[in-house]
């Protein structure tokens, strides 16, 4: 071989090797969760008296949502003397008329509803909490985002389990209120349940660091203070706080069994913005923790997990890469016949791939006994969504790294909870540029790599190329199209979602 051709070899191994790494990862949380089953967080002594709670809602531009979400909170049961609700809305359109009508009328009921509007959106979420902790009575601090639903007995729930006094938060499981409703919403309900009870229960269980999510979940107070209170130089404040807590000694607990429903995005572009969010702020934090970390007095496996947690996706990067040389080294490596690939690459991808069926269907069979086994059918869809996100995440990865600030971008909702609801034509829409047009063209690029390989034979590797093709063009025609024909995005729907009021009675 060439040298050029030795290098190309040579950084592709070094490519899948590495992805494989953080593939046999998820085999490995898949067993801290299984074996440590007899480690599920129980509730000792109640709490009593009872403390007072504050219900933190940070709001902006929500006016599809924001009603619902006020409504359900004010029906949580608790005492009213004990509870105070704020509603921190830094919105600048129709939603803070929606929002003050709503705490208005909760508020003639006798509940300690209060309205907190900023015009200056420093910090953005972080610098809203920060605001309302400022003024806040409660004792513990629980927050719930704008697409969330909390059940009338999620206080009661939770709050006895600080009656350890080193729990400084709780963070409670996730549902799916639209879960049902595409394609898109299933996929991304597997990938939520597998995030929840694999790694956050794989983690809590043998003390290893793990974040609060940044809604459904409950704060002692002082946990927040002596930590640093609520700071805002990454996108994923909740994960920073999170770690810079449990450095400071304090405990976390997660109750899988206690669920909170929330809304799912029902359009491409608004996952891939929330995933590339998500995917940048968890850089960014890594850079920031890490170091921090490594310094302390944490056991080797709790900083080697926080390196896998806050890292994870780098794989964004390393999946360009992987695309880029692919062809090359099918190409190179023309000559070298089966046994070859079978005695490298095969493990090499069994790690890096077949790692995600194994860690989605076993969350999946953990939460619907009876029927986990239709996770099958959209396992395809799930690993070629994984594939699509690349491009996406990639750039947010790489803004993070090279430190390059973005605005906190929010997620759009619109009240959709079932099949037939169809999103409006709404200015919260947003357009990803290029990206989609890249996306197209890489697909594009691996159909071209499947005529390579059928065309010398090398069967083995379709399977695999076939799962680049689905995903790059199911993310860039999703993005494409959407808002464009209805009939492309969500095919059967019928009615309209509307910001109708959520009834807020008086």
């Amino acid at each position: 071989m060439t040298p050029t051709e030795t290098l190309t070899l040579a950084a592709y191994f070094f490519v899948l090797i590495v992805l494989a790494i953080y593939g046999w990862h998820r085999y490995y949380l898949v067993y801290l969760y299984m074996s440590n089953r007899d480690k599920e967080p129980t509730q000792g002594l109640p709490l009593d008296p009872l403390p007072v709670v504050t219900i933190q809602l940070p709001l902006y531009n929500e006016m599809y949502v924001a009603d619902r979400l006020i409504a359900a909170v004010c029906a949580i049961a608790y005492p009213r003397e004990l509870l105070e609700v704020q509603v921190l809305d830094d919105s600048t359109d129709e939603t803070r008329g929606i929002a003050e009508l709503a705490v208005r009328r909760y508020a003639a009921t006798g509940i300690d509803i209060k309205y907190i509007h900023r015009t200056d959106r420093t910090g953005y979420k972080a610098g809203a909490l920060e605001a309302g902790l400022k003024v806040a009575r409660g004792e513990f601090i629980a927050i719930f985002d704008a697409d969330f639903v909390p059940p009338p007995d999620w206080i009661m729930r939770v709050i006895h389990h600080f009656a350890e006094p080193g729990i400084g938060m709780v963070q409670t499981r996730w549902t799916h209120l639209n879960r049902d409703y595409s394609l898109l919403t299933q996929i991304e309900a597997i990938l939520l349940d597998g995030h929840f009870v694999l790694e956050h229960g794989g983690r809590s269980r043998t003390n290893a660091f793990f974040n609060f999510n940044g809604t459904a979940g409950m704060w002692r107070r002082t946990a927040i203070d002596e930590s640093g209170g609520w700071q805002h130089d990454t996108l994923t404040e909740d994960t920073d706080l999170s770690y810079r807590a449990q450095l400071k000694g304090w405990k976390f607990r997660y109750l899988q069994d206690v669920e909170c429903p929330a809304e799912l995005p029902v359009e491409m572009t608004a996952f891939k913005t929330q995933q590339a969010r998500w995917a940048k702020g968890l850089i960014q934090t890594s850079k920031k923790i890490l170091p921090l970390m490594y310094r302390s007095d944490a056991p080797f496996h709790v900083k080697l997990e926080a390196f896998y947690h806050l890292t994870a996706n780098l794989s964004y990067p390393l999946m360009v890469v992987l695309s880029t040389l692919l062809m090359p080294a099918m190409i190179i490596r023309f000559y070298q016949g089966w046994f070859q690939m079978l005695l490298i690459d095969v493990p090499l991808f069994m790690a890096s791939t077949l790692s995600i069926s194994s860690f989605y269907l076993v969350s999946q069979r953990e939460l619907f006994p009876g029927k986990w086994y239709r996770t099958f059918l959209y396992l395809p869809f799930l690993m070629a969504l994984g594939i699509g996100l690349t491009v996406t995440n990639t750039r947010a990865v790489m803004e993070a790294l090279f430190g390059i600030k973005s605005a906190f971008k929010r997620t759009p909702k619109y009240r959709i909870e079932k099949r037939g609801q169809r999103p409006q034509a709404s200015k919260y829409r947003k357009r990803l540029g290029i990206v989609p047009w890249i996306e197209l063209l890489i697909g594009c690029y691996f159909a071209l790599t499947i005529w390579y390989a059928f065309a010398n034979e090398n069967y083995f590797t379709v399977p695999f190329l076939l799962l680049f093709v689905l995903g790059y063009w199911y993310t860039s025609l999703m993005s494409l199209l959407e808002g464009r024909f209805e009939r492309f995005r969500m095919p059967g729907n019928t009615e309209e979602s509307s910001p109708k009021p959520f009834p807020v009675g008086v």
